[in-house]
This record gives C-alpha cells, structure tokens and sequence, in this order.
C-alpha cells in the first residue's frame, strides 16, 4: 500500500470534539487516509473502504483510482482472489474465454469475454494469459494478482475485517461513518463501504447423521480415492455435476439428489445454471448406466451408518423416538416397507456440494444486513441500486450482489458485476462528489444511428440483459437528445436523482430481453419454429433482442412497484422489439434499420430520414416544415452536397428521377417570380419538373 500522509492525532478532551476533528479531515479530502482518536481508539480514516479484493473489489478499486478517490480495499488472504485459489475444486472454470470473434471491436469482444475486468490497459484482457476455451482457476488467480499490481491498486493484503459497525455522524455523507475492525485490533472508518467479500460460507443442511457428510470445500480430488465406491452427491449445481464428472469412470455409480429438478442453462438461459461441460451424469443416467438423479427434501433425510462403515439413507420420520446409537438393526429403513426403495443400496460416501451463502456475521446489528427471503436468502437484501435496503451508504457488489438478478441475469459472475460495478461507482460520484452519470449530447438527427451502434457492440446490455439499459434523454422540441450508458432500470424512477440529468421531455429505454415464454427448466428450446425472421413479428422473438420502451414522461416509483413480476419495466407509451438475429447483427436495412426508424418517427411526430442537398433545397421553397436533417444540415452549410458522381449513383439507387435529358421550356416573362425561382434552381444543376415527383422521391440515405 503506498505511504500515507503524516499521522493525525486528535488530541480531543471529548467524543464530540474527535467527531469534529475527523470531520474536518473529511474536508480536507486526503488522498491516502488519516488517523482520528475517538474515545482511546484510533481509526485510519478512508473515504471509501472495500472488503475484498476478489474481482468484484479490484473492478471497484480501479474506478476509484480512475476517479482520484480515497479508498483502501481490505483482503484477508495474502493476495487477490483467494476464492479461486480453492474454488473450483477441479480446477477448471465454467467462464469463457473465445479468442477469436471474426470482429476487431474490442467493446463487442467483451460480449464473449468472460474473465476479463474492465480497464485501460489492454494488456489486461484474459485472452493474453490463456488460449482455453474454459481456463484453469490458477490462471484467473495470476490474472487477479497482475490487475492488482500492474494498475497499482490499493491492497491492504493479509487483513481480515472481523466486526463492522456504524457510528452516528451529521456531518457524514450518509449521516454516519462505517466502523471496521480487523484480526489484530486494528480500527478503521469510511464514509462509504463496499462489500465486495463475495459468498464463501459453505451452505450446509443439518439432519441425523449429517457428520458423516464430506463437504465440497474438504473431499479429495484423487479420483483413484474414489475406486469401486457407490457415491451419493447432495445437491444439482456445477459443483455436484463437477464432482460427479471428475469420479465417474471409476466408481460403482452415483446417485445425485436434490429438491429441485435439474435446470440446463441451455433452457433457462441463466449461466449459473448446469453447463454442458459437467453434465456427462445426465448422459449415463439416461442412458441406463447406473448413475440417476433424484427429486427430495434433504432436510428429511437421514444417514445410519453401519457396522461395516457403509452408510444407509433414510428418512428423518423413521428415527422419531429411536436411539440412533443402538444400532442399524433397531431401525426401521424405507426398503423395509417399500422393498423398492430408490436409495436401498448403502453408499460409500456422501458429499455435500450445496455452493455459498453470504458471511453476515461480521456486520453488526445496527447495519440491519439482513439475508434474502425464499430463494435468495443466501444473499443480503439490497436494492436496486445495490445499496443495503437497511443502511445507505453500504453498497454490495459482485457475487454478493446477485439478488437482484438471481436466476435471471449475469450479476453473479464476472462478465456481468464488472459493469453492475461500474453503475454503482456512476451512483457514487453523483451523489457524492457533484459528478453526473456521463452522456453525450447528439442531434436528433444520430437518433438511429446512436440506438444501432449500442445494440450491436455493447457489452453491458449484451450481459447485463433485462438489468442495465441505455437511455435516451429527449431535449426541448426534440431537435437533440443526451445519451445514458447501461443505468440500472431497477431504479428508472430516480434517474434524475441517480444521474444529475433531467428527463422533462421524454425518454427511451434500450434494453435487452429474451422471448417471454422462451426460458425455463421445462422449456424446449430446440423446437422446430423457434426462429422468428420477419419484421412484423418481431414481438414473437425468443433469442436475446434489443427492444426499446418509449414513455413520454418518466415512470413513477409506484408504476415500477406496481410492474408485472415478470415486466423490467411498467407499460410504455410505445414499445419496439427489433427482430431477432441469428447473428446477433442488427444491421439489415430492411428489417433492422427500417422498422426501428419508422417507430422513433412516430414516436417524435418527425421524419428522420436523411436527405441530399437538392432535396432540402426543394423542401425549403415547398414546405412550411424542413425534416430535422435538412434544418440541422444543409441550412446549416453542412450534409451530403451533390455531384455528378452521386446524382449518378443516386438514379441507379432510385433515390432521384433522371431528368438530365428532359427539355424544359419556360414561357414567363423573365422578372417574374417563378421565372427567377426556376433559374436560381436550374444554377445549382436541379430540374425544375416534376417538382412534385422530385418531393416524393425516394429520398433516403
């Protein structure tokens, strides 16, 4: 960590004078912290302090580096992204790594990078430290400890934050600091803090004789381990299916149970769900070679293990009123009523592999970090925004943070919180340092184009589907609009308050979504129809589409608390889904392009074709009205002036008559008024009739 400033003891004869000594260091803005002495403890003061320097704190700690910005991150282990120093157990990662997309655009490469954090330094892409398809954990652990050093971030390594809690402070930004303690008694206070420490507390189910449960994070890898044995797996994610993958061509069989049913991530359309690359049990299942997967509550399970060292499964109502120490015989066991009892055959072994939850203990009660409900309970309740629903100022990022996507998007790995990152740090110097989310202003002109461009390349709404979303700021007359990257649509409503930006005139929305009834665990999505081609039934597509949701005035926290659950946001003034593409290429005149700009026309009650210079010159004698390209272009000495050349290439395109050879006789008097209209529009090379059919023409770009 580099060297702060010299220390700053208060020498305060009370608390309230510590709190004013330490606020006024808050003024001052120190770059690398200071230290304060509140009631005989003394606190290193950051403005920012981050708990973990997995992926999710380091993306955190480079925008705040970027940004100029106070902060230290806190990471227990001895270096970054000690999670995937264990995890996975078999050492292979389920995050792709394409090297090679037929395309140099770096920000669309992203879309199929699924390792690599954001930065500048393009050394710092993982496709440089691996050409594997699935890379090596070993080579995400390297990978985290070069983004760490060679951005210099601020690591305070071998720091293992134990207690947190808040003191109250009215000149804090959120009204309060956030206090910090680590390992070796060691005090620190912020003014924000970001969790970024991940879920990393193995999920375990207590039932009788649970204890003879090995655990993921502790089984042996050695598949020799596993010779001739009978396996029962508990649980149906990754991990299970790793696990299984990596003893099956040695063991007896395996038998893998879980509450819930199997989810491909094929069918959801959700990453975290069964990869193809683990899923070799589902091939010897229903292949009839042994292994099976079964349906049942693991909390009314339970395990008896025999004389011999083998152990039975049966269930929790049987050992009501039983002595369990009294012995196998004494117990009554399912196949002993039920001779076909699925799980009759005694195990070898059972192995837990039920993934993480969120570590709460640390964070004291006066934070109210409360855990989720029903399937999100291993995660902290969070808002929208990923501030804490119990504390403002204490922000959950990365894996942690998956709650407000769970099952539905990307959050929860890193080619999705790497930009869920980069949104709360827009959130963070907006309301903390007077820094608006960035923008950039177009003509209304670019309002095609700009939407064109972003559906085609961009990374964060590509991942981030259905969560983050372009906006389009409409500015007075319509005539210029300001244009928001990938903002949470959770929290629409507070754009204003969120960004520094105003929405006074209307907005659109671009976001990306999947068919509404397209994903799921009992979905085939391999059926024979499953394509849509045509325009008009653009609504109807299933794969991943962009569509743009047009409200003429910003939503209100009520209509977006009032949302269909299955709505990202409440109903449009208009809606437009752009077809879907095989290619994920949205750039078919016909069917992309056309549509898109008949709606936003509609839309904005104005023509935004693009038109040649003769044709804006036409509509400035012939009509009341110039269409936006004509008044932000050709008025202004700008746009596409005519030639030869292009007037050729023009009539061959259809966009103009040719009447280069046409006779045009003028019987009027010379002075008269249309006579000198018709010359002046004969010296800039126009034809003078049909002046109707020239209008009507073809004219687009």
């Amino acid at each position: 960590m580099p060297p702060g400033p010299l220390p700053f003891r208060a020498g305060c004869a009370s608390r309230a004078m510590a709190q004013a000594v330490c606020g006024a260091l808050l003024g001052l803005a120190l770059y690398a912290g200071s230290l304060c002495m509140v009631s005989g403890a003394t606190f290193l003061y950051h403005d920012y302090c981050v708990i973990g320097a997995g992926p999710a704190g380091l993306q955190a700690a480079y925008f705040l580096q970027q940004a100029g910005r106070d902060y230290i991150v806190f990471e227990r282990s001895h270096a970054p992204g000690s999670f995937f120093a264990l995890y996975p157990r078999h050492r292979k990662l389920i995050s792709i790594n394409k090297q090679y997309t037929g395309k140099s655009n770096s920000e669309f490469n992203l879309r199929h990078d699924w390792n690599s954090l954001l930065s500048h330094d393009r050394r710092l892409l993982f496709r440089c430290y691996s050409r594997d398809f699935f890379p090596n954990a070993d080579t995400m652990v390297r990978y985290l400890e070069d983004f760490a050093s060679l951005l210099k971030l601020r690591v305070q390594y071998n720091t293992a934050i134990i207690h947190v809690t808040l003191e109250k402070n009215e000149q804090a930004w959120n009204g309060h600091y956030f206090l910090l303690t680590d390992q070796d008694r060691k005090n620190y206070k912020c003014s924000s803090l970001l969790v970024a420490a991940g879920t990393w507390v193995p999920n375990v189910v207590n039932f009788p004789g649970s204890e003879y449960v090995e655990g993921y994070e502790t089984v042996s890898i050695n598949p020799e381990d596993f010779t001739g044995q009978t396996v029962l797996i508990l649980g149906r994610g990754n991990s299970a299916f790793e696990t299984a993958e990596n003893i099956l061509g040695v063991t007896n069989f395996i038998h893998m149970v879980s509450r819930s049913r199997v989810r491909l991530s094929w069918a959801t359309h959700y990453v975290g769900d069964l990869r193809a690359i683990n899923n070799a049990l589902l091939d010897t299942y229903q292949l009839k070679s042994l292994d099976g997967l079964l349906e049942g509550d693991l909390e009314d399970l339970a395990i008896i293990k025999d004389k011999k060292g083998k152990l039975h499964i049966t269930l929790r109502f049987y050992l009501e009123n039983r002595n369990i120490s009294a012995g196998i015989d004494s117990i009554t066991l399912p196949q002993d009523e039920l001779d076909n009892f699925a799980t009759r055959a005694p195990y070898d072994r059972v192995i837990r592999c039920l993934g993480w939850k969120f570590d709460f203990s640390i964070y004291n009660r006066s934070l109210r970090m409360m855990p989720g409900k029903g399937n999100i309970k291993k995660y902290p309740q969070i808002k929208p925004s990923y501030e804490s629903r119990g504390t403002r100022g204490l922000f959950v990022l990365g894996t942690a943070s998956h709650s407000v996507d769970f099952r539905k998007s990307a959050g929860g790995f890193i080619h999705g919180f790497r930009y869920t990152t980069r949104a709360v740090h827009r959130l963070l110097e907006n309301r903390h340092h007077g820094v608006p989310w960035p923008s950039t202003v177009y003509p209304i002109t670019q309002l095609t184009n700009s939407i064109i461009k972003r559906v085609n390349e961009a990374s964060g709404l590509y991942q981030m589907f259905s969560v983050l979303a372009d906006i389009i700021l409409l500015r007075e007359n319509a005539t210029t609009f300001e244009y928001l990257e990938e903002y949470p649509i959770g929290v629409l409503a507070e754009l204003e308050t969120q960004t520094g930006r105003k929405a006074r005139n209307g907005l659109f929305v671009i976001i990306m979504e999947y068919g509404r009834n397209f994903s799921g665990a009992d979905k085939d999505v391999f059926y024979y129809n499953r394509a849509v081609g045509e325009a008009q039934h653009a609504w109807q597509s299933n794969f991943l589409h962009p569509v743009i949701y047009y409200y003429k005035r910003l939503p209100t926290e009520r209509e977006m608390r009032l949302r269909h659950p299955d709505w990202p946001l409440p109903r449009p003034d208009a809606i437009h889904h752009i077809v879907e593409d095989f290619l994920t290429d949205w750039t078919a005149p016909n069917a992309h392009i056309l549509p898109l700009r008949r709606f936003l026309e509609n839309c904005l009650s104005t023509d935004l074709r693009n038109f040649f210079a003769e044709s804006c010159f036409l509509f400035a004698f012939t009509h009341q009205k110039l269409p936006p390209s004509c008044q932000q272009g050709y008025m202004r000495m700008q746009g596409l002036v005519g030639s030869q050349e292009l007037r050729h290439h023009a009539v061959q395109a259809g966009l103009l008559q040719d009447c280069t050879h046409t006779d045009f006789s003028d019987d009027r008097p010379p002075d008269s008024h249309d006579g000198s209209q018709e010359q002046l529009m004969r010296d800039h090379g126009i034809p003078v009739r049909p002046l109707q059919h020239l209008v009507n023409a073809k004219d687009e770009l």
